[in-house]
């Protein structure tokens, strides 16, 4: 019997050995996938962190590129309107002028729209009915004679209508600032915010 227990102490220890040699291939295969698998992870935390951050920094521009756009668009917004004020105060303040202001007005304008040939000048009723004696005088002496005031009022506020036969030229204050109205919003907008850049 002494020959079997030295042959399964054997087999025992032979099974013993291969175990613990198994354990250990299983222990150090498991380390090497722990291994593997936290450097993998690392990996993909380290390149989603990079991701987040670039689509952060890109989030943040557009973000920020959005504000600053709104801000000049409110700006923008904002001069504009101070613009069309000060043009509607000014236009406001034409029309107010003392009568012989406002006349003198009226004919420096016309002298700029002279044409040959006989012009009708159309005034509103208001105008008609406070034209200076001395305007029709002044006007010949622009108009070389060819322009007469006529005596039926014009639908306007202020200002004037000349007419060359079939041609009619809207003078009214508000009329002409629509016309110029790019050049007056440029001159009002240097006058209130400085120099502005085209």
């Amino acid at each position: 019997m002494a020959g079997i227990d030295e042959i399964l102490d054997i087999i025992g220890s032979q099974q013993k050995q291969t175990e613990e040699s198994i354990i250990s291939a299983a222990q150090k295969k498991a380390e090497r996938i722990t291994e593997d698998g936290r450097v993998k992870a690392e990996a993909a935390y380290s390149e989603s962190l990079e991701r987040s951050r670039e689509q952060l920094a890109r989030d943040h521009e557009n973000a920020c590129a959005s504000a600053d756009a709104e801000i000049k668009r409110r700006l923008l917004a904002f001069k504009v309107g101070c613009v069309d004020d000060a043009v509607e105060k000014t236009l406001e303040k034409l029309d107010k002028l003392p009568d012989k202001e406002y006349f003198a007005l009226i004919l420096r304008l016309l002298k700029n729209r002279l044409r040959d040939g006989k012009g009708v000048l159309s005034l509103s009723k208001r105008d008609l009915d406070r034209l200076p004696d001395s305007f029709r005088k002044e006007l010949d002496s622009i108009s070389g004679g060819s322009v007469s005031v006529s005596d039926k009022a014009a639908d306007i506020k202020n200002g004037f209508i000349l007419t060359y036969g079939l041609i009619s030229e809207n003078c009214s204050f508000r009329a002409i600032a629509e016309a110029e109205r790019e050049g007056i919003r440029d001159t009002a907008a240097r006058a209130l915010f400085g120099q502005v850049k085209s």
